[in-house]
């Protein structure tokens, strides 16, 4: 205190009385909202970080496929784009929607600290999931004759189907990896599902390489290494969970994992409508891409944007997954306010990094597109769209967040008719008005996709705004309280 007030200016003036309580009070207010920011921060990127880690590295795996597939030929790459976006992409959607109902439950129950229900929810989430999986096996089975019944060209339906029918093991692996990923997630064992991706990755990698450009197996090397990559993953963090790593939530397998069996159902249907409305969007841009002139260089251009895109995209994913985790957590434990205080700190954080992607997007412009093709045709074609590409990577900071929230809370079955309304009665209407009739192309659908998506998350703002958290909290109580009750 002495070595303070002799550092002091002499002549600085002193605030007296009520004067000086003001400013310190002030300035306590400051500290403390600091404090509490840093500290949430901190507990935000202790999701985030492994999260964007994985999803990038899981990403990553179909990316280098991509980047692999396409140094084969154009009609290759359109044809595995079309085979990722129609079928593997619109059933991931699904499942993953799911297994975020996963988020809600596992997440309320380990800020409550029923710590067993986590096992049992991983177990149902299973159960669902496959059960699923199966009945949606035939969209990979017949996917050729579907792209001809709606319109696509014989040679391109005929190598999608192809490629569809070895991306089937993918399917069921993702089944197996979505509820293991949330269920690590939401007790903050973050870690664990980074490593096992990264470590995928690299071997992905190596392997993709020696069967597409040593051993000379196309398409199919491309696509079979992916396969592996992601049944790697799904051992490494089974292994983990089965094998002791998570000694108080996995007791073992049980029958209790089919009690409330349709409650489970209900909230994972709920869920999957919800993300996969979202998810299938903008994958339904390229299947809509794929009826314009010149199609082929069309879906191709797109196709890199959207792989860009969704690269970043794991950015944004990442905070949804640690926005629906901290949210959670903090409703669990019946605190309405640290469930507000979480979501501002996650958006803010998410903006500020939108904003600088979307300046590198405008800066570097068609440039990234080199790592998928060196054809002057689709670079053009790719400059033509870095602008729109820049805007939705930017809007896309914040929507996910928003989903987040909405997962923790457990609205998913209200979200899923807001991304109805928004994205396939104003969104897909209005892009196709202006692709065809007012000829806009490719930029005019996407366009109108963009306005359908600013609609969505001016919806989710408000009603994320006007939510009364305090008895969000009390209703997840009820919850936790109406399990230990029925014990």
């Amino acid at each position: 205190m002495e070595e303070d007030a002799a550092r002091a200016p002499l002549l600085q003036p002193q605030p007296r009385g009520e004067a000086a309580a003001a400013a310190t009070g002030k300035e306590g207010r400051a500290r403390r909202v600091a404090l509490e920011w840093w500290v949430e921060s901190k507990k935000l990127w202790h999701i985030v970080g492994p999260a964007i880690f994985q999803r990038i590295a899981l990403y990553g795996i179909n990316v280098v496929s991509q980047a692999f597939i396409g140094h084969l030929g154009d009609l290759e790459l359109a044809a595995f784009s079309i085979a990722a976006t129609v079928v593997a992409g619109f059933n991931f959607g699904f499942l993953l929607g799911m297994a975020s109902a996963l988020e809600t439950l596992c997440g309320q129950a380990f800020g409550a600290k029923k710590h067993h229900m986590l096992g049992v929810y991983l177990q149902r989430s299973w159960i669902v999931l496959l059960i699923f999986a199966a009945a949606l096996t035939p969209t990979y089975i017949f996917m050729e004759d579907l792209l001809l019944l709606i319109g696509q060209s014989p040679e391109l339906s005929r190598l999608a189907g192809e490629m569809s029918i070895w991306l089937l093991p993918q399917h069921f692996a993702m089944a197996m990896l979505l509820p293991l990923t949330r269920f690590l997630q939401s007790q903050l064992k973050n870690w664990v599902t980074a490593w096992t991706a990264g470590a995928a990755l690299v071997v992905h990698v190596v392997v993709t390489y020696v069967l597409v450009s040593h051993l000379q197996l196309g398409i199919v090397g491309a696509v079979a290494a992916a396969d592996m990559s992601w049944w790697l993953v799904v051992m490494g963090q089974f292994v983990y969970v089965v094998g002791g790593g998570c000694p108080l939530s996995w007791k073992g397998f049980s029958m209790e994992a089919f009690a409330d069996f349709w409650e489970f159902i209900k909230l994972s249907s709920a869920s999957g409508v919800m993300l996969c409305l979202e998810n299938w969007y903008y994958r339904l841009l390229v299947l809509l891409t794929g009826y314009l002139k010149n199609a082929e260089i069309a879906v191709d251009a797109l196709s890199i944007c959207q792989t860009i895109n969704g690269w970043e995209m794991m950015i944004p994913f990442g905070f949804l997954a640690a926005t629906g985790v901290r949210v959670a957590n903090e409703l669990g434990a019946g605190s309405g306010k640290g469930a507000r205080f979480a979501i501002i700190v996650s958006i803010t954080t998410s903006v500020v990094i939108g904003l600088v992607f979307w300046c590198l997007i405008l800066y570097f412009d068609d440039k990234i597109a080199l790592l998928f093709t060196t054809s002057e045709v689709v670079l053009a074609a790719v400059h033509k769209l870095s602008v729109l590409l820049a805007f939705t990577i930017l809007l896309n900071s914040v929507q996910p967040v928003l989903s987040g929230v909405a997962v923790g809370s457990g609205w998913q079955a209200l979200v899923a008719y807001v991304n109805i309304g928004t994205y396939y009665f104003i969104g897909v209407p209005l892009g196709i008005i202006l692709g065809w009739p007012l000829h806009f192309g490719v930029g005019g659908i996407w366009s109108g996709m963009i306005g359908g998506t600013a609609v969505q998350t001016v919806i989710l703002a408000y009603l994320t705004v006007k939510c009364d958290w305090d008895e969000e909290a009390k209703v997840a109580s009820m919850r936790m309280q109406k399990w230990a009750e029925s014990k």
